[in-house]
């Protein structure tokens, strides 16, 4: 029998809602690792928000890069409680903020956790979203790339990063004037601006490999990307389209 009060999901449900394969579910469930805590009449699972919770921790855990089994371990010994769920989110976040720019969407919804977090966990609708867009990045870059991001924003620090994200805000501004007025693109003053654009990115970008698993993501996941940014979500594409002509004209 399912337990009663909260909301439920099915396997196939969660599976879709945070980004995971059924298969994957299953072989945690097979390991011990994360189980369903109610089931139907008929025997089907029945996930609920405690157990959205749980998945949470242990696909944070992964993402910092740690085997089934020390997670088993970290779990068996961490209850799932306030303070044990606001490390790991303090965890996560700081391994975040050694990721490229484009990790910037989870950041803030990481830090608005922890900020608004009080005497109780955060319901399952916020670690579902968190999941979301730890699924986004996990697609495009491999763990050698996200490893590689990571060092490289350790290397920057904090306020190198912090002047790196003023220098993007004006850069976007900067952009959206040359716009504004149709500035042709093999404009000098417009090639200076696209090449100070590419500059930047490379700071956290170090190779080509890296820089185009960036731009792939970009590119297939624009307006949901672009929705999160402080500017009309269609300019920010069109300036992005309008930066790739100034890059094709050589």
């Amino acid at each position: 029998m399912v337990e009663t009060g909260g909301q439920l999901w099915s396997i196939g449900e969660l599976a879709t809602l945070c980004g995971v394969t059924v298969r994957t579910l299953h072989h945690y469930d097979q390991i011990g690792l994360f189980r369903a805590t109610g089931r139907t009449d008929s025997g089907h699972r029945r996930y609920s928000e405690d157990d959205v919770c749980h998945l949470y921790r242990i696909r944070a855990l992964r993402a910092l890069g740690l085997s089934l089994e020390h997670v088993r371990q970290i779990l068996a010994s961490s209850p799932s409680d306030v303070g044990a769920v606001r490390q790991l989110l303090a965890a996560q976040l700081s391994a975040l903020h050694q990721q490229a720019e484009q990790a910037q969407r989870l950041q803030h919804q990481i830090q608005a956790l922890l900020d608004n977090m009080g005497s109780t966990t955060p319901g399952a609708d916020h670690f579902i979203t968190i999941l979301e867009g730890m699924t986004m990045y996990e697609k495009y870059f491999t763990e050698e790339q996200r490893t590689e991001l990571a060092q490289r924003r350790a290397e920057l620090g904090p306020v190198a990063i912090n002047d790196a994200k003023a220098a993007f805000e004006s850069l976007v501004e900067e952009g959206l004037g040359y716009l504004s007025t149709n500035t042709p693109v093999d404009d000098p003053a417009v090639r200076d601006f696209a090449s100070r654009w590419d500059e930047l990115g490379s700071q956290f970008h170090s190779n080509d490999a890296t820089k185009t698993a960036a731009r792939s993501m970009w590119q297939d996941n624009s307006r949901e990307l672009s929705a999160r940014l402080p500017w009309p979500e269609d300019r920010i594409q069109e300036l992005v389209t309008y930066l790739q002509r100034v890059r094709d004209t050589g």
